[in-house]
């Protein structure tokens, strides 16, 4: 039986670039102005490193199919560099990559990365020619915003939530996260909105209005990750460990019968299931401190906060408007800002979450740190609801 990974690797350091419209910048810009932080984080220097990941969604918009991009950007020492894809998940993706390494000894210390370069392409989300035998199509009649709209409708409809109550949810969602991203120098929107204002914005696909749904950024973010000694013997004589991480793909099941009512992801529910198993969680309301959820649409957050079991099915709308997810709530949801303040750099989103946890686990968030954090979740999401990776990794101080 396999026995996880926890407590088995460190984070030794993390670095993220600022996100935004880097018109005058490349890939390899971002990914550089991050790794400078990383490695400085680290104290070490790049020969330490033995392998490196590079999380990048779109290779026709951003840095090709091969690793190759990161080792010239960053000067690697001729170490394997490997490219890896999940969709939106991507970034996660790539700290499994590198964290599993660790923890099977391939490799005592290894860099993950991502990055995307989108803002000055033309890439919106606008509808794309897809990859591979099974899916050699155009999706000219999908959107990400209309897809996620059916997901509102299913929960709505299910929980029989009005729609003027899911609308103020999922208003408040976005409100809270912009109230975060105004303290993050590196979020791309840092400006405050009102619960009016994003109940009354122009409509996307119904009931999802402009606030709803989160922007287009280009941005970077890296990790370098280690075995506990060597972290100690860098002089961390607590470190942050890796305590989970955990990943579920669909099968087909939900887009293929209705034993799925489109009101939840299934994937979320066994990623998070099987993380805090790894984890050794029992009550994630009680014992998780911090959560970075893949807020591409507020109405996502909403639903992921059930199938992460921090609300109850069917309460989760109740719980945002009680405030449970606001800085100063019971657990704090989006406290950089999220995906809705940062945008969604796809390779580069699950690192950020990532580096965002570390940040506060460390006490060095600044003006957003919360009050003696312990443990973090992040929860990276790729796909449509209907087909959909879901990763979810979990970290906390080692030994606790």
């Amino acid at each position: 039986m396999a026995r996880g990974i926890r407590d088995s690797v460190a984070i030794l350091g993390m670095g993220c670039s600022k996100f935004g419209e880097r018109w005058h910048d490349g890939p390899e810009d971002l990914l550089v102005e991050a790794f400078r932080e990383c490695l400085e984080d680290a104290g070490i220097g790049r020969d330490r490193i033995d392998a490196a990941w590079l999380a990048t969604a779109i290779e026709e918009v951003s840095v090709g199919k091969s690793g190759i991009p990161l080792a010239e950007a960053l000067r690697l020492p001729y170490i394997p560099v490997t490219r890896v894809e999940n969709f939106c998940a991507s970034g996660t993706e790539s700290f499994r990559g590198a964290v599993y390494a660790v923890a099977s000894g391939a490799a005592d210390i290894a860099l993950a990365a991502g990055v995307e370069k989108l803002k000055d392409t033309g890439y919106g989300g606008l509808p794309q020619r897809s990859r591979g035998a099974l899916n050699d199509m155009v999706w000219a009649n999908f959107s990400a915003p209309g897809s996620f709209a059916q997901l509102a409708a299913a929960y709505r409809t299910k929980h029989s939530v009005l729609p003027e109550d899911l609308k103020r949810a999922m208003a408040q969602v976005s409100v809270k996260s912009h109230a975060n991203g105004a303290k993050n120098p590196k979020a791309h929107l840092r400006n405050e909105i009102s619960i009016d204002k994003a109940v009354n914005a122009p409509m996307v696909a119904d009931p999802l209005g402009l606030f709803d749904c989160c922007g287009v950024s280009d941005g970077a973010a890296c990790a370098i990750v280690c075995r506990p000694e060597i972290a100690r013997e860098l002089g961390r004589e607590n470190p942050i460990t890796v305590k989970a991480l955990q990943v579920s793909v669909s099968n087909g099941s939900e887009a293929g019968h209705n034993s799925w009512d489109g009101s939840h992801f299934v994937t979320a529910r066994i990623a998070s299931r099987r993380a805090y198993e790894e984890a050794g969680v029992r009550d994630p309301r009680a014992e998780v401190d911090m959560v970075e959820a893949h807020d591409c649409f507020s109405i996502t957050e909403l639903v992921t906060m059930e199938d992460l079991g921090l609300s109850r099915e069917g309460e989760g709308w109740r719980d945002v408007l009680d405030g449970v997810y606001d800085a100063e709530g019971d657990t704090p949801c989006q406290i950089d800002g999220g995906l809705k303040c940062f945008g969604h750099p796809i390779g580069a989103s699950g690192l950020r979450m990532l580096y965002e946890v570390y940040l506060q686990l460390e006490g060095r968030a600044g003006e957003r740190q919360l009050d003696t954090p312990r443990l973090g979740l992040t929860h990276n999401l790729g796909g449509a609801p209907h087909r959909n990776v879901c990763s979810v990794a979990i970290v906390g101080r080692e030994g606790g």
